[in-house]
């Protein structure tokens, strides 16, 4: 039963909307919803027992490349069963706490994708531009450091918005209109005054999402001069196409995070259904899309996915 407009309140569960607007089409989208997360677990479970198997990917990139496919895992696993339970059952209901957890989930493990992507960043930049001291700079305590403090990054940082979220009142509904529990879409349920709460989800978004994106691009600008700094025109080549799949995990990650970010804070003219569309892009096309333009673009990890299936190429 929804709140009356002026009913203060703490819920005992929410009731997601889905997509606004597109209620009756909920069954048709849960298709490429479902194919989207089949695809992300094969993918990301594949690159994982791929690189394990393979000694040859032991190496920097590959292991920041298995914390991200980890972190992938986990992310569309938290969003991915409620949403399509959603989509084919109309089941709504999500427990107070069960949304509260959700969201913690949902912001702390994207928030340690963008780590890890920085990482990997990183490792592009060692590696060619002080590539004779890429073994030195980056050791196995080196790599296991900067994997815990991203980790631990996204769970402390992060760790206050339920904590926000739940000493709050709620007025008017306890329907979200999203497809997942989101903090923003949350806290505009609220009865009390949020601008201080606000303040702190933008300031540690800047911190990580934004500082992360930052320093990626400043790393690139280096590796960039670098590589137009090389005698001939082949070893630049070979050079840029080392970071070609990077470039494009960039891209798919940080396009939607953004749109996302931004549409939820001053996108106030957009229409819901394409806002909410572009959020769950944002939580589940780059799970699925890391495994396939590594898959492609890295021959190592071809080379291992067909040895890993016993299949010689021709």
């Amino acid at each position: 039963m929804l709140a009356s407009n002026w009913t203060r309140f703490q819920p005992a569960n929410f009731l997601l909307l889905g997509i606004p607007g597109l209620e009756a089409s909920h069954i048709w989208i849960s298709i490429p919803f479902s194919l989207v997360y089949l695809l992300s677990l094969m993918g990301n479970v594949g690159l994982l027992l791929i690189i394990k198997k393979d000694p040859k990917l032991h190496e920097p990139m590959y292991f920041f490349l298995c914390m991200l496919s980890l972190a992938d895992l986990m992310l569309t696993s938290s969003t991915l069963p409620k949403i399509l339970s959603l989509f084919w059952f109309n089941d709504r209901k999500i427990d107070f706490e069960a949304c509260l957890t959700q969201m913690y989930l949902i912001h702390s493990l994207s928030t340690m994708e963008s780590g890890f992507i920085l990482a990997m960043a990183f490792d592009r930049y060692v590696a060619i531009c002080h590539p004779l001291r890429h073994s030195i700079i980056l050791t196995p305590t080196v790599i296991l450091g900067l994997g815990l403090t991203i980790v631990f990054r996204g769970a402390i940082l992060l760790s206050p918005h339920p904590f926000l979220l739940r000493w709050l009142s709620y007025c008017r509904t306890n329907v979200i209109s999203h497809t997942y529990c989101e903090f923003m879409a949350l806290i505009r349920l609220a009865c009390a005054e949020t601008k201080i709460r606000k303040a702190y989800s933008l300031i540690v978004a800047f911190l990580t999402g934004g500082l992360d994106f930052i320093l990626i691009i400043c790393s690139y600008v280096l590796i960039l001069l670098t590589v137009f700094n090389l005698p001939s025109k082949a070893a630049r080549l070979k050079t840029l196409s080392t970071c070609v799949s990077h470039g494009w995990v960039i891209l798919v990650f940080y396009t939607p995070a953004f749109f996302s970010f931004l549409t939820h804070r001053f996108g106030h003219h957009i229409a819901p259904h394409i806002h909410i569309f572009v959020a769950n892009i944002y939580l589940l096309i780059p799970p699925m899309m890391n495994p396939i333009i590594y898959g492609i673009k890295t021959r190592r990890i071809r080379e291992g996915f067909f040895k890993f299936l016993s299949i010689k190429r021709v």
